[in-house]
């Protein structure tokens, strides 16, 4: 199938993009790097009136450091995830999670911020965006405004983007020093959409375990797990069963009011990556059982 027909703006400056997107409103749709937009609009799952080409604002761009703030720009290719040693230093759970965002020649083209907007159920970055506190900068003819993480994401590829905004960058607290990240996710293959994914952050304060943990693939957007979290401040690494991991995923995982195979079967995956992350902080924690 081929797109229905539609007309193409390439812009090369804020105040043109805000423009239009106001004139077009729900008929625009916005393009930069194009990997899930395009193929979605050969299948005709959307049919914009206007396709608005991003691209050479050169404001979208770059990775910098804010006092205590890292800042995204929403053209921030995933290989410029990769390469950037900002991101390795203070934002390393991105460094993480980008290997596995499908493949080289669609990291080569895809962005950020095009995968924050997306935001696919199973996608890498929106977990670890929710995970880390970003706020989102979104802009418009109307002004600038924020959007904490945990109010951008709104269900399957919804986010609360009006119409007529453009999210500008995402902003992220670098990490403290002594902060642990883990990202594991199950997938058919490599490069495939996870099937589950658990994204998880640790400290250790004295004696205390500090953790943090969300899981993506499992709902109609990235999910914070509170009980998982308190089982783990609680009993610190130390081993688990894994049904006290699986019953502290099922406090937290939306109910759909149907208890399907499919249910059960994530929750089972999501509990062995909750696991694998804890094992993987255990090591880091000298006298503490693995």
């Amino acid at each position: 199938m081929k797109p229905r027909p539609f007309d193409y703006q390439r812009v090369a400056s804020l105040p043109e993009a805000y423009a239009l997107l106001s004139e077009y409103g729900e008929g625009a749709k916005v393009v930069a790097g194009g990997q899930s937009l395009v193929p979605m609009m050969n299948l005709r799952l959307v049919s914009p009136l206007l396709l608005l080409d991003i691209g050479a604002i050169d404001e979208l761009r770059g990775v910098s450091l804010n006092g205590d703030m890292l800042r995204i720009g929403a053209l921030v290719r995933h290989c410029d995830i990769e390469a950037s040693e900002l991101i390795a230093r203070h934002a390393p759970l991105l460094a993480k999670a980008v290997e596995h965002v499908a493949h080289m020649a669609v990291r080569n083209r895809g962005t950020f911020g095009g995968s924050c907007c997306h935001a696919d159920p199973a996608a890498e970055f929106p977990a670890c965006s929710l995970l880390l506190g970003a706020v989102m900068e979104v802009g418009s003819i109307r002004g600038v405004r924020e959007i904490a993480a945990a109010d951008f994401f709104h269900g399957p590829f919804m986010t609360a983007v009006e119409p007529d905004e453009l999210l500008l960058a995402v902003h992220i607290p670098a990490a403290v020093p002594d902060a642990l990240f883990a990202f594991h996710e199950l997938s058919r293959r490599q490069g495939d959409y996870a099937l589950s994914g658990v994204v998880a952050r640790a400290r250790c304060v004295g004696d205390a375990w500090i953790t943090d943990w969300v899981a993506f693939g499992v709902s109609d957007r990235p999910v914070v797990l509170p009980s998982v979290k308190r089982l783990f401040d609680d009993h610190g690494p130390l081993m688990l069963g894994g049904s006290d991991v699986e019953r502290a995923i099922a406090y937290d995982l939306p109910d759909d009011g149907s208890e399907t195979e499919n249910v059960r079967f994530r929750r089972v995956l999501t509990a062995e990556l909750v696991q694998r992350c804890r094992g993987e902080f255990s090591g880091y924690f000298t006298g503490q059982v693995m």
